[in-house]
């Protein structure tokens, strides 16, 4: 997960009702020359001007902001209607903690874990398979291929979110990894940001670079992979197909059609850049505090949320309909089309239960964001897609 999930900064104490009414007059003295302002309101500890800018949005924002701070609010500009509203809130800046020693050992511990799970099954490389027989320590390292690769993808999707932030000046904080001894060896990273975006481009920006980067890396390493692989007779257990849109046309490219019984012998390099496509597509769904929830947010601002529940309907209804083809493939066998649908219903899960639909709005949610973004949003969403794999993971 990616940038999830986003930490607010560390609310002030509320004030007293007395001092609330002081800061608001102080408050609306600092806002008249931006804004024309018709009412005002005390939402809880929020304090909120209504009315007409008289500036541009993104002006606006930079003098409120210099403006606000020393009475301990933050201002965020939102549309109300046919009014502008000036959202006064009292959050306080947050500092980024120094220590870095968790980030450290989990990190560390995600390397370890990724190296073990390729050790244990992933082959393909004849030069690092050799390392299994030996008698030393050396014997672990031969699922490097696949390990160094994942690893290399991961980070450079993490730290595309990390100095993007770090450039618009966010309080982010560096990656999260999560070890885990099954399936890839890792669950990915998050990234905590703790402080909202300045408006959607930013947002926008922050979302799309981990991605965008981590591709730059998977792209090249799925091509050298292929590369490396070969057409082998299919074994009898089958194979778990390297199944999505994407890389079945990286893969008709190299090989053209497959000939009947046979398969494809994917080198490690391949397996860990379709790893990266998972982790990538996963994190680019449209939903709540995902990458993809924050592209979407970014480009169709309060719609965001619909988008999302349409995302997690139509995984339940892919699930359904793979579940269904998978009973009248499989002769009846209940068990095998679950297993062949099992992905999509989790993901749901996943996503209802631990990213929700909410999402953090940009402290200027009035600019829209530019037309060259909206295009790379669009196409983030289109490789999403391709991305996706068609099969179970097993």
């Amino acid at each position: 997960m990616r940038l999830w999930p986003a930490r607010p900064r560390r609310r002030s104490a509320v004030p007293p009702p007395e001092d609330v009414l002081v800061t608001e007059e102080q408050l609306r003295r600092n806002v008249e020359d931006v804004l024309v302002v018709r009412d005002r309101q005390v939402r809880g500890s929020v304090i909120v001007f209504r009315g007409v800018l008289t500036i541009e949005p993104r002006r606006a924002l930079d003098l409120l902001i210099d403006r606000f701070r020393p009475f301990g609010y933050t201002p965020f500009l939102r549309q109300e209607g046919d009014a502008v509203a000036v959202q006064a809130w009292p959050l306080a800046e947050t500092a980024v903690p120094r220590r870095i020693g968790v980030n450290l050992l989990l990190f560390v511990l995600t390397c370890l874990t990724t190296l073990f799970v390729s050790w244990l099954s992933i082959v393909g490389s004849p030069t690092f398979d050799a390392l299994r027989s030996s008698p030393t320590v050396l014997r672990f390292f031969a699922g490097s291929p696949f390990a160094v690769t994942l690893m290399t993808i991961l980070v450079v999707h993490e730290l595309g979110h990390y100095f993007t932030a770090r450039y618009y000046r966010a309080a982010v904080s560096l990656p999260y990894f999560i070890p885990f001894p099954l399936g890839f060896g890792t669950l990915g990273a998050i990234i905590l940001m703790r402080s909202p975006a300045r408006d959607r481009n930013s947002l926008f920006d922050i979302a799309v670079a981990g991605p965008l980067a981590g591709l730059a890396v998977a792209f090249p390493a799925i091509m050298l992979g292929l590369h490396w692989s070969q057409i082998v007779p299919t074994p009898p257990g089958g194979d778990s197909g390297f199944g999505s849109l994407l890389t079945w046309a990286l893969t008709y490219l190299f090989f053209g059609p497959i000939p009947s019984g046979h398969t494809l012998f994917t080198h490690p390099m391949a397996d860990a850049a379709w790893a990266g496509f998972i982790v990538t597509a996963l994190n680019l769904f449209p939903v709540g505090q995902l990458d993809g929830g924050r592209i979407a947010y970014a480009l169709f601002g309060r719609h965001h949320q619909t988008i999302g529940k349409v995302t997690v309907a139509t995984l339940i209804f892919l699930g359904a309909a793979s579940f269904l083809w998978g009973l009248h493939t499989l002769r009846g066998d209940v068990t095998l089309a679950i297993m062949s649908s099992a992905n999509w219903f989790v993901w749901a899960g996943l996503i209802s239960l631990l990213v929700g639909f909410q999402h953090t709005p940009p402290m200027n949610d009035l600019s829209p964001i530019s037309p060259l973004r909206r295009m790379i949003g669009i196409a983030c969403l289109v490789i999403m897609v391709l991305m996706v794999p068609r099969v179970q993971i097993h």
